[in-house]
This record gives C-alpha cells, sequence and structure tokens, in this order.
C-alpha cells in the first residue's frame, strides 16, 4: 500500500520542524474546517488528510515510523526504476541503505518493515542475476555492509535475512563463516540483554529488601 506524502499534504518540504508544521496545520485547517465550509464532501476529505497529517508528524513514535515507511517506499521505487542490476549498483544500495539505519532510533525503529525491505532487496531474481557475474570481491563488500545494517535486527529477524543473504554465493565459505558467525553473535548478545535485565530487577528487589529491613 502506498505511503501517503504527508508533508506534501501540510504543504511543507520533509526538513520542516514541529513548530513549522503547526503553524501549516493551523492555517490548513482554517481553510478546509467543516464548519467554515458547510461540510462540503471535498474540503471535508481534505480536511481529515490534513489532520491524519498533522496527527503523525506531531507524534514522535508515529512520525519515525512513517519517516522509516516513507524511505523505504522511495528507495524501493527508485530501484525498481534502475534499468540494470549489478553487484556495484547493489553495493551502492546496500552503503545507502547502512548510512540509513545508522540514523535510526531503535528504540522507535520498525525492525519488520526493515526486514520486508532487506528481504525484497535481496529477492531471489536479483540474487540470481548478482551470482552470474561472478564477482567474489564486490559480494563480500554487499555481505559485509548488509551485517552492519542488520545489527538492529532480533535473532528470529536476522535469521530470515542471512538465509537469504547466503543465496549470493550458497559454495562460498566466506558468507557462511560470517553469517553464522553474525548470527551466533546475535543470539550472544539477545541473551546478554535479557539476563541483564532480570540481574536488574534482581538487584532493585535487594536494595529495596535492604531498605525496608534498615527501616524496621
Amino acid at each position: 500500500m502506498p505511503v501517503k506524502d504527508y508533508f506534501t499534504i501540510l504543504e511543507l518540504e520533509p526538513s520542516a520542524s514541529l513548530p513549522e508544521i503547526r503553524k501549516a496545520y493551523r492555517k490548513l485547517a482554517q481553510l478546509h474546517h467543516p464548519d467554515k465550509t458547510g461540510n462540503e464532501p471535498y474540503s471535508a476529505a481534505r480536511f481529515a488528510e490534513i489532520k491524519e497529517a498533522y496527527e503523525i508528524l506531531t507524534d514522535p513514535n508515529k512520525k519515525e515510523h512513517y519517516l522509516q515507511q516513507r524511505w523505504y517506499q522511495q528507495s524501493t521505487g527508485n530501484r525498481k526504476t534502475q534499468p540494470l542490476i549489478t553487484p556495484v549498483a547493489m553495493l551502492k544500495q546496500v552503503l545507502e541503505l547502512e548510512r540509513y539505519v545508522s540514523r535510526l532510533d531503535t528504540f522507535r525503529m520498525d525492525r519488520e518493515g526493515l526486514v520486508q525491505y532487506m528481504l525484497e532487496l535481496f529477492a531471489d531474481e536479483t540474487l540470481e542475476k548478482l551470482r552470474a557475474f561472478k564477482e567474489t570481491e564486490t559480494v563480500h563488500a554487499i555481505l559485509d555492509t548488509m551485517l552492519r545494517a542488520m545489527k538492529p535486527l532480533k535473532p528470529h529477524q536476522a535469521a530470515q535475512v542471512t538465509a537469504q543473504l547466503q543465496k549470493m554465493a550458497p559454495a562460498d565459505p566466506y558468507l557462511s563463516s560470517r553469517l553464522d558467525d553474525f548470527l551466533h553473535r546475535a543470539k550472544k548478545s539477545a541473551r546478554q540483554e535479557k539476563y541483564g535485565v532480570v540481574l536488574a530487577l534482581v538487584i532493585t528487589l535487594l536494595i529495596c529488601l535492604i531498605i525496608y529491613l534498615l527501616g524496621r
């Protein structure tokens, strides 16, 4: 489903600040509010879009999710217009993806959306074309860049992408080794994070218990 361009709806540039978004909303809402247009259908529809855009762009969590989906759509659209798939062209795309992911807020990012984008980027048809070039060094560079972009993923999400990446060169020991190591590290990190939370809770409870006992 296409992602709406909320910035265009509010007649703003994507770099617009929060005060600019609020100012644009007030201006457009006054023009198209049902109370002023007598519930005219087209103005009512326009007002609904303006209201929706404002609610999304002024909510930090919703805006982060929206911007991520917007980037995926624009990037995928650009990719589909490319006349030729080559290892070098793919490397450029994954470098762009890595830069984009590095700027995301890991607490708000849409990880499932990121996984779906990666799987689409490395679709079977694309991988078949890449294999035909037999450019091992470039494929290794693509893999290394992708692994950096995949760091925010959960282990089960990373497993989906690594299974697809392995198809770039199924018999390449470097790919197999790097992918296995990445998954191992991802699972280990997830376990440490889980146990770290449990340990923090235990320590907190012990401190509370000590304070309670000392205060008796």
